[in-house]
């Protein structure tokens, strides 16, 4: 289900969604007169910028009904409608909605373009103000990011910390040896929660692995935050000379029973009436 955010234009209330679709609905309301979407859709040269962007986004788009379609464009006597324009052509770029935020819709780039119809000016602060939102969400979702990143490093620390006091001393590696000790106890994480080890998804994944990237770069939130909470258990169980056998047997049930339920809750929040 999408979320809906709003932006202010020239003093007009816009909705957006979270798959970058705006409101056109709200946007008509800052034209002066008595205008409908659909006097916007019989123009020709509105036809032929849906066409293209059609073609490009949409592989399904029906071109010959789109022939016909635009062959009428511009006669007095015609009007088409957003639902018989979707239906006919299987247009993705414009959707009508119903419900709370119902209306009709249209990816950014078509939302744009409808801008200018208004007006130049609108069509300027429209996409100044979609900027800004979306440069908001980027910031925070960079920091949410950061934030499980450091989380997980900061556990990792505590791990090697306990690895180095209560495994080496009892292992009497060299010390130049010292990081195979560290690369096993992270493959032991590994393994509990991504089933493979370093290397296995460094073979997996060579183009990546290339850019220097590793299979932690490339976890989601949830796995992170059960990356952090296996690392800390890690260490205490370490601590507690818990057998490398029976912390991945623990370190595995928990790791799956946490982003499980994570993932659960994450699903359920997603399908939550707004």
């Amino acid at each position: 289900m999408s979320k809906y955010k709003k932006i202010l234009v020239l003093d007009s209330t816009i909705t957006v969604t979270d798959d970058d679709f705006i409101s056109l609905t709200d946007m008509l309301k800052s034209k002066d007169g008595n205008f409908f979407i659909s006097d916007w859709l019989r123009n020709r040269n509105t036809l032929e910028y849906l066409g293209i962007w059609e073609k490009i986004h949409n592989p399904d788009f029906n071109y010959g009904e789109f022939a016909a379609i635009k062959s009428q464009s511009g006669l007095n006597s015609y009007k088409i409608s957003v639902k018989e324009w979707s239906e006919r052509t299987k247009a993705i770029g414009i959707k009508a909605k119903t419900g709370r935020y119902g209306g009709t819709y249209a990816h950014k780039d078509i939302a744009f373009e409808f801008g200018m119809w208004i007006s130049a000016e609108f069509k300027i602060y429209l996409v100044k103000e979609f900027q800004r939102l979306k440069e908001a969400e980027n910031d925070r979702l960079s920091i949410e990011w950061d934030v499980k990143r450091l989380l997980s490093k900061t556990n990792y620390h505590l791990q090697t910390d306990a690895v180095q006091k209560h495994i080496i001393p009892q292992k009497n590696y060299q010390k130049d040896k010292q990081w195979l000790v560290y690369a096993e106890e992270a493959d032991l994480l590994n393994v509990a929660l991504f089933g493979c080890t370093a290397k296995d998804w460094r073979e997996a994944n060579p183009e990546q692995a290339k850019k220097g990237m590793n299979i932690r770069d490339v976890a989601s939130i949830n796995e992170l935050t059960v990356l952090s909470n296996i690392e800390s258990m890690n260490a205490i169980l370490i601590k507690q000379g818990v057998s490398k056998q029976q912390r991945f047997t623990q370190l595995n049930e928990i790791a799956k029973y946490q982003l499980e339920v994570l993932n659960k809750k994450q699903a359920d929040k997603k399908q939550l009436p707004k």
